[in-house]
C-alpha cells in the first residue's frame, strides 16, 4: 500500500490493521525519526491542524528509557519538502513529549497490546495540566520484523475510562534522529 492508499481507509479498516499489526522491538526505534501522516480525521480538522508531522524516538542515556517528541512541520502535502516549523531561535518546534512503554502494561480499548504504547503522561516536559497528557498511542509494525512503516492510534486515558478517538497515524521511517531539544 502507498501512503495515499492509507488516506482512503475507513476507521474499521485502520482498526483491523492495528489489531493485526506486529510487535516492535523498542531498540529498533532508538535515535530515529519518522514522517507522520494523520489518518481518520475529518478534512476540516486536518486543515486546522496538520496532515504531516514528525515523530522521534530517542534512547535517553541517563535513564535508558525510550522517549520522543513530535515536531510541527511546514504543511507541504505528502509530496512536498519536509521542513520543520521553527521557533524564534530557529529551532524545530517540538511538542507532545512522550515515553514509550510495553503495550501489555496498558488497559487499552483495542486488541493491540502486542505493540508498544506512546504515553504522553510519562514525559515531564509536557505542562502539568496539558490535555495531551491524557493521550496514549498504541503502535504496531505493519510489516513483521521491520520498523519502516508503523501504524498508531490515539485514545484518551481518563483514569476510570478509556475514550476512543478517530485519530490514526502512519509513521514512515525517515532516518536517524537529527535534533534533540
Amino acid at each position: 500500500m502507498t501512503t495515499k492508499d492509507f488516506l482512503t481507509l475507513s476507521h474499521a479498516e485502520l482498526r483491523s490493521l492495528l489489531e493485526r499489526g506486529h510487535p516492535i522491538d523498542p531498540s529498533a526505534l532508538d535515535d530515529s525519526e519518522y514522517r507522520g501522516v494523520s489518518l481518520g480525521l475529518p478534512a476540516p480538522i486536518v486543515a486546522l491542524t496538520w496532515l504531516t508531522f514528525r515523530k522521534t524516538f530517542h534512547r535517553d542515556p541517563r535513564t535508558g528509557a525510550l522517549r520522543g517528541w513530535n515536531v510541527r512541520m511546514q504543511q507541504a502535502g505528502l509530496d512536498g519538502p519536509r521542513e520543520p516549523m521553527r521557533d524564534a531561535k530557529g529551532k524545530p518546534r517540538c511538542f507532545g513529549f512522550y515515553e514509550v512503554g510495553d503495550g501489555r502494561a496498558y488497559d487499552m480499548p483495542v486488541a493491540a497490546r502486542h505493540g508498544l504504547v506512546i504515553d504522553y503522561n510519562r514525559a515531564h516536559e509536557n505542562p502539568r495540566f496539558d490535555p495531551i497528557r491524557l493521550g496514549r498511542d498504541p503502535l504496531v509494525s505493519l510489516d513483521e520484523g521491520r520498523v519502516e512503516r508503523l501504524l498508531g492510534w490515539t485514545y484518551l486515558d481518563l483514569g476510570l475510562a478509556r475514550v476512543n478517538t478517530p485519530s490514526y497515524f502512519l509513521l514512515e521511517r525517515e532516518g536517524p534522529l537529527s535534533y534533540i531539544p
